[in-house]
C-alpha cells in the first residue's frame, strides 16, 4: 500500500503518505496547488535564527521536514502527469528560478511567479540585514490552450498577515486561510478538483471546503495529518451548517 492511511470528510479524501508515492496512484485533476518545503538555503537560514529574539516574542517554530531542492524535478514530473490546469507552488524569492527551470524541462509551461507580501512577517531577528517580506508563488499552466483563470487582468499581488485569528499556530509554515481562499476563487472554477501534495496542517484543504471544490491532500507527518483532518472536519460542519441555513 502506497499510503499508511486514508480519511474522507466530504468531498475531501487525504492520505498519510509520501506524495511521490501516493500520486502515482491518482487520477488527474483539475488544479495542484501546493506549499511544498522551501529551498535548503531558507531551511539552514532558520535553524541559525532560533532563540535570538531579545523582545520576549515566541521563538520561530522549528522547520522540522527536508527541504524541497532534493525531489523538486520528480516532483515537478509526476505534477505535470497528473495536472489538467494550473499548478501553483509557494517558494522563496530565490526559490522561482529553480522552479522556472524544473517547470521549463517538464510539459508544463511556466507563466510567472506572483508574490504573497506579508506586512506582518517575522524582522531579521538578529539585525543583520533586511527581513523577508513575502514569498514567492510560481504558476504554470498544463491545461489544453490558452490558460483561463477568473481574474481578469489583476496583478498577482496578494497581502494577508501570517498572524491572523485563523491560524493555529501548529504548524511552522502555515499560510493564511483567507490567501488560500483568494488564490482558489481566482484559479478554479465550481466543481473542479484540487490537489495539494504538501497538506501540512491542511489550509488549502479548508479553503477548497469553504468553497465548495473537491479536494485531495497528501502529508506525510501523523501529526499534522491529524491536525488537517480536524480542521478539515471542522470546516466541513461549518459548510454545510451553511448550506442547511441557506435552504431554510
Amino acid at each position: 500500500m502506497t499510503y499508511q492511511r486514508k480519511e474522507i470528510i466530504g468531498k475531501a479524501t487525504l492520505y498519510l503518505g509520501d506524495c511521490l508515492e501516493v500520486m502515482r496512484t491518482l487520477a488527474p485533476v483539475d488544479q495542484i496547488i501546493a506549499d511544498p518545503p522551501y529551498e535548503a538555503a531558507l531551511h539552514n537560514a532558520r535553524a541559525h535564527q532560533s532563540k535570538l529574539r531579545k523582545d520576549g516574542g515566541p521563538e520561530l517554530q522549528e522547520i522540522n521536514f527536508e527541504a524541497i531542492d532534493e525531489i523538486r524535478d520528480e516532483y515537478v514530473a509526476a505534477a505535470s502527469a497528473l495536472c489538467n490546469g494550473w499548478f501553483i507552488a509557494f517558494c522563496t524569492l530565490e526559490g522561482v528560478r529553480p522552479w522556472a527551470e524544473a517547470i521549463n524541462a517538464s510539459p508544463m509551461k511556466y507563466k510567472r511567479s506572483c508574490v504573497w507580501v506579508k506586512p506582518d512577517s517575522t524582522p531579521q531577528l538578529n539585525g543583520q540585514g533586511p527581513a523577508q517580506g513575502a514569498e514567492a508563488v510560481a504558476v504554470a499552466w498544463n491545461g489544453q490552450g490558452h490558460a483561463k483563470w477568473n481574474a481578469g487582468g489583476k496583478r498577482g499581488v496578494y497581502t494577508h498577515l501570517v498572524n491572523n485569528a485563523e491560524r493555529t499556530g501548529k504548524h511552522p509554515t502555515e499560510k493564511p486561510r483567507r490567501l488560500m481562499s483568494e488564490i482558489i476563487a481566482d484559479f478554479t472554477m465550481p466543481g473542479q478538483s484540487i490537489l495539494d501534495p504538501f497538506m501540512g496542517s491542511g489550509t488549502t484543504g479548508v479553503a477548497a471546503v469553504i468553497a465548495g471544490r473537491a479536494f485531495i491532500g497528501v502529508e506525510r507527518n501523523p501529526e499534522y495529518f491529524d491536525l488537517a483532518c480536524q480542521r478539515l472536519r471542522d470546516a466541513q460542519r461549518q459548510h454545510d451548517l451553511f448550506l442547511g441555513e441557506a435552504a431554510a
